[in-house]
């Protein structure tokens, strides 16, 4: 990583335990003619090049000593900028490699269905926003005339083009990751890759089972999934043994939660019931339930509820304010820290709103779809702001509420009774009884009934 400090003369870098190389000889700035006047500005990057030269070359020395470890220290991990990694089904679905885990059919394959159709469509799922982007289903357990007939039950004649499937495909070990890569390269808006099930593309593996082997598996995955940016969806089966923790039944080993990102289970209290329960535990989301309802004639899963922690992340000021000064109307700014203190009106030191900004990038882009980066110059620190005009089209369910500007309060009179009257609190999830409400909330009630 490139220090902070400033060189005023090129200084040499040697490798822990590792001597001087004989290639490693002076480098000075090139001579371009007496006619050459460098601005200040192209002097500095030109020292900034040489220092990073020096330094690349610093590094290969030293990762060249059999025992080097690569090492970053906590300022060095604070001045780096990681992108934004935003939900594919807001609240549901992130990017990674996830298991989906349940018992033999209990609808998995259903709910592989409804995933890939809402995704590659772009229409909402349940009550949640959807990211748009293509879709690989690998059905290794279907056929295409099942398929068929289970598609159309469930979504009739609306066909999505950006959905494909397959019910073949080589194994790990005989070449899966570079199908899929090719299918990558092919289809590159591809956000979800969804293999059903993982123990057919394991098959040639083995029948040897063990945590290194079951983690080494995953571990493969995940590091395609990390490198491509997709959500890798792995759908597995549960062991019949009991547990208090359901996420302890998953068939296998701890290594393949343990490589994972996250994990679903879905279960069923009785195979018969038309009920059904998704739990979900994951690295970018809160642990939750979420209740399913099975829809009698498409056969697809409906939301009937959720349950998460109720700890909700305190809103974050200094985003807020930039997602609403960069917009599409107003993609772009760039200038220092203290200029953008200046421009927002912030109340924050300049070192800290660059810190800030560099470690909540990916929240900021999540959030607003704006991309920062900084940058050095002779004048110092350069921040830039960039709405993504090409961020992943998103879908938002239709509101069921009237989201008119009168009164912050609409009532739903019950029996021409004015005191048993329901109050829906606009933006609230509930409803509230005059019984319910503050004092405040109570005069306006009446003052705005009778």
């Amino acid at each position: 990583m490139t220090g902070e400090r400033e060189m005023t003369a090129p200084m040499t870098f040697v490798g822990a335990e590792v001597g001087q190389s004989p290639d490693l000889t002076p480098t000075i700035i090139p001579d371009y003619g007496e006619d050459f006047n460098p601005s200040a500005e192209e002097m500095f990057e030109a020292q900034m090049q040489y220092e990073q030269e020096m330094q690349a070359q610093a590094q290969a020395e030293s990762e060249s000593a059999p025992g080097f470890m690569q090492t970053v220290s906590m300022p060095e991990l604070y001045e780096m900028v990681y992108p934004g990694k935003p939900p594919i089904i807001d609240h549901f679905l992130y990017p990674g490699t996830y298991l989906f885990v349940g018992a033999p059919k209990v609808g998995k394959s259903f709910m592989m269905a409804q995933i890939a159709y809402h995704v590659s469509s772009g229409t909402p799922m349940w009550n949640y926003s959807v990211r748009k982007g293509t879709v690989l289903y690998l059905a290794l357990e279907d056929d295409y005339r099942r398929l068929q007939e289970r598609l159309y039950r469930m979504f009739g004649t609306e066909t999505t083009p950006d959905l494909f499937f397959s019910v073949a495909s080589k194994s790990l070990n005989e070449g899966l990751l570079d199908q899929l890569d090719t299918f990558l390269y092919e289809h590159p808006e591809t956000s979800v890759v969804i293999i059903d099930t993982l123990q057919k593309v394991r098959e040639a593996e083995g029948d040897t089972y063990s945590y290194a082997r079951d983690y080494d598996i995953i571990a493969g995955l995940k590091a395609f999934a990390d490198r491509t940016g997709i959500c890798l969806i792995l759908v597995h089966h549960t062991r019949k043994q009991k547990s208090d923790d359901n996420f302890d039944r998953i068939s296998g080993t701890n290594g393949l939660l343990g490589a994972a990102d996250g994990a679903f289970i879905m279960y069923k209290n009785k195979r018969s019931d038309g009920d059904a329960t998704i739990e979900v535990s994951g690295r970018d989301q809160p642990d939750k339930k979420f209740m399913l309802t099975r829809n009698k004639e498409t056969l697809c899963w409906e939301l009937s509820g959720e349950k998460s922690p109720e700890y909700t992340e305190p809103p974050e000021p200094v985003l807020e304010a930039i997602g609403n000064f960069i917009t599409a109307d107003n993609p772009t700014w760039e200038g220092t820290a203290t200029e953008l203190i200046e421009k927002l009106e912030l109340d924050i030191k300049p070192n800290a709103l660059s810190l800030k900004l560099n470690v909540n990038a990916g929240k900021l882009y999540n959030l607003y779809f704006v991309q920062y980066s900084n940058s050095r110059s002779h004048k110092g620190r350069k921040i830039t702001l960039r709405y993504d005009e090409d961020h992943p089209i998103i879908v938002e369910p239709e509101s069921d509420t009237d989201d008119t500007d009168e009164d912050e309060f609409q009532y739903q009179p019950v029996d021409g009774d004015p005191k048993a009257t329901v109050c829906y609190v606009r933006g609230d999830s509930g409803n509230k009884s005059f019984h319910d409400m503050t004092d405040a909330e109570k005069e306006n009630f009446l003052a705005t009934s009778y």
